[in-house]
């Protein structure tokens, strides 16, 4: 399938992973056993020049959000390629940070402990992929307030958009259990439903793309949680990333 020509940096992210095979369509049971019409795999993103341009991304939607931070910290283990490549390229762009990561199990030798790098302090950003339950956000903040340090907001690559035992969507929910913090995300669900619908329907996709955009449209009616002005404030768009401030009254199911 060939896609619309991305008209913003969300939808030429989106169109990268697509052709990196890191977006796929189809049918994808996910995490908390929905069967999911798309699925993203940022693990696939394996080798320099796919990585390289994703830390590309992120850094461009980083400096746009306008979120202030003093260093960046990625949870292991996805966290680790992605915060090293990230600073890197942050410092292509004229800003050089420090950077951590931590270890699932301390080390009981040498320097010891369970954080690699940069001493955490100051406002910290956390990366990661994509959220699902937040257990690894959770954990980063843990770290990051034992440490004395600030957790100043967190970068993730999509958003998917969707609620997750509750009514509120995993980013909500990070958003509502520590006051409100920056989301930075590169893309979101809403942002690949908007490249999809522009899509051209020819001989060689129109039965296909015609299913994605049904089965993405019931997904997001079932399972969705919008970001439109009645539920949240989105900053930098159209053409920058989404910065999401969140408003717990004012969150509701996208329908």
């Amino acid at each position: 399938m060939q896609l619309a020509k991305p008209v913003t940096p969300a939808e030429e992210f989106l169109a990268f992973a697509f052709s990196m095979k890191v977006l796929r369509f189809g049918e994808f049971k996910t995490k908390a056993e929905r069967l999911s019409p798309y699925f993203f795999n940022a693990g696939l993103f394996n080798d320099g020049n796919s990585l390289g341009q994703l830390a590309n991304f992120y850094a461009d939607a980083i400096i746009a959000s306008g979120v202030e931070f003093d260093m960046l910290f990625g949870p292991a283990y996805k966290g680790i390629p992605l915060v090293a490549t990230i600073a890197v390229a942050l410092v292509q762009k004229e800003r050089n940070v420090p950077f951590a990561y931590n270890r699932k199990e301390a080390k009981d030798h040498g320097e010891g402990g369970n954080i690699v790098g940069a001493p955490l302090a100051g406002r910290v950003l956390v990366i990661d992929d994509v959220i699902s339950a937040g257990t690894s956000v959770r954990e980063s903040v843990e770290l990051i307030h034992a440490a004395g340090a600030e957790f100043a907001g967190l970068s993730i690559a999509l958003d998917r958009q969707e609620k997750g035992k509750g009514e509120l969507s995993a980013v909500q929910e990070v958003q509502r259990d520590y006051g409100g913090i920056p989301v930075v995300a590169i893309a979101t669900r809403t942002d690949l439903q908007n490249l999809l619908g522009r899509t051209r329907v020819n001989k060689q996709n129109g039965d296909y793309l015609a299913e994605i955009l049904e089965n993405m449209e019931k997904y997001a009616e079932q399972y969705g949680v919008c970001w439109f002005e009645t539920c949240s404030t989105i900053q930098n768009r159209p053409n920058g990333p989404v910065s999401f401030v969140f408003s717990e009254q004012s969150s509701k199911a996208f329908r």
